[in-house]
C-alpha cells in the first residue's frame, strides 16, 4: 500500500482498537479489510495493527491469523494455532511414537473456535496437525494479566498415518509472531510514555511542573529512545525476514518496554502503583508479552550461543 493508503488505513484500524476488544474488534477488522491487507502486505498491516493494540491495551485473534498466513498451507481454512509454552519457542508438540503430546498455550480465539492448528516436532522436521479444540483440554489462565485471554492447552493425539507429507517451517511462523509482538510490544510502550508524559506536565511540585526536573526529562527521555531503537528494528527486521533479525527485534521490543515501564512507574510515583491509574494493565501486559513466544532473556541467551558457536556475528544491516 503506498503513503495515502496507509495512512487512511492506519486511521480506521486505530478508531477500531480504540473502543473495542477481543470478538468486537475482530469483527471490526473484519469489515475493514485487515485480513486482505496482510496478505497484500504483511509488514504494514502487522506494524498498524499491533502498535495500534497495544496503545490500546486491546485483544485480538490477529496473532493467530498473522501465524497462520506464515505457515503457507494452502487450501487449508484459517483456524487458531496453539503456541509454545511461556518463555519457550520450541513447537507446542512433540512426537512420543504413535502420539502427539501437545503442552502450550491459545488465545482467547481458540476456545471460540471449532479446530485448532498444531506444529509438532519430530526427528525430520515439524509437521502440522488439524485437530477439533474438543480433542484437547483448554483451561483459561488468570496470571498477571487476565484480560489478555490466554489459555492452557494440553492433550494427546494420534499421529497421523502415513504423516503429513510436507514439512512445516516453523522458523518462519515464529518469525512472524515474533514480530507482531515485538510492534505490540512498543505499542504497548508508547502509551505508558503518553501516561508519563501527561502526568509530568500536569503533576507541580516546588510551585513548577515536574516535567522541568532534569531526572524526570531523563527518565522520559530515555524511554523515547528505546522505543525509537526497538520499532527501527522490528521494520528492518520486517524487510531482512530472518527469523535471527526476528528474534533479536523480539528481544529488544521486550526490552525497552520494560525499560520504559520501569523509568514510567517511577515518573507516575505512588499513583502509578494504584489500581486507579491505568498503567498497571500496560505494565502487565508488557511482561506477559515479553514472555510470549520467546522470552527476551531466553533470546538473547540463545542468539548469543549461535554467535560463539558460528565464531562470527550476523550479517549486519542498515537500520
Amino acid at each position: 500500500m503506498d503513503a495515502s493508503e496507509r495512512e487512511l488505513f492506519a486511521h480506521a484500524i486505530r478508531r477500531a482498537t480504540e473502543d473495542r476488544s477481543g470478538v468486537d474488534l475482530d469483527e471490526a477488522l473484519d469489515e475493514l479489510g485487515w485480513v486482505a491487507a496482510l496478505a497484500e502486505d504483511r509488514a504494514a498491516a502487522v506494524a498498524i495493527l499491533f502498535e495500534a493494540q497495544g496503545e490500546a491495551n486491546a485483544t485480538s485473534s490477529a496473532l493467530d491469523q498473522v501465524i497462520f498466513a506464515a505457515l503457507g498451507v494452502p487450501g487449508l481454512d484459517p483456524a487458531s494455532v496453539v503456541l509454545p509454552p511461556l518463555r519457550s519457542v520450541q513447537a507446542p508438540g512433540r512426537f512420543d511414537g504413535a502420539r502427539v503430546v501437545i503442552q502450550g498455550l491459545g488465545t482467547d480465539a481458540l476456545a471460540r473456535g471449532d479446530t485448532v492448528i498444531i506444529v509438532a516436532r519430530g526427528d525430520a522436521g515439524d509437521e502440522m496437525l488439524v485437530a477439533p479444540v474438543s480433542a484437547l483440554k483448554v483451561e483459561e489462565i488468570s496470571g498477571l494479566d487476565a484480560a489478555l485471554g490466554l489459555v492452557a492447552v494440553s492433550g494427546e493425539l494420534e499421529r497421523a498415518s502415513p504423516p503429513a507429507a510436507a514439512l512445516i517451517d516453523w522458523g518462519a511462523a515464529l518469525a512472524a509472531g515474533q514480530l507482531a509482538l515485538g510492534h505490540e510490544l512498543v505499542g504497548n510502550g508508547r502509551a505508558m510514555l503518553e501516561l508519563a508524559r501527561q502526568h509530568a506536565l500536569e503533576r507541580t511540585q516546588f510551585g513548577r511542573p515536574i516535567a522541568a526536573f532534569q531526572a524526570v526529562r531523563h527518565r522520559l527521555a530515555e524511554s523515547l529512545v528505546a522505543l525509537e531503537a526497538a520499532a527501527a528494528l522490528l521494520n528492518a527486521a520486517s524487510d531482512d525476514s530472518s527469523p535471527v533479525t526476528a528474534a533479536m527485534a523480539k528481544a529488544l521490543a521486550g526490552r525497552s518496554a520494560r525499560t520504559v515501564a520501569r523509568h514510567c512507574q517511577q515518573v507516575l510515583a505512588g499513583i502509578g502503583f494504584t489500581t486507579e491509574h491505568s498503567l498497571h494493565r500496560f505494565v502487565r501486559r508488557t511482561y506477559v508479552l515479553d514472555q510470549l513466544l520467546g522470552a527476551g532473556s531466553v533470546l538473547t541467551r540463545h542468539l548469543g550461543t549461535e554467535v560463539l558457536a558460528a565464531g562470527s556475528l550476523p550479517a549486519a544491516f542498515p537500520l
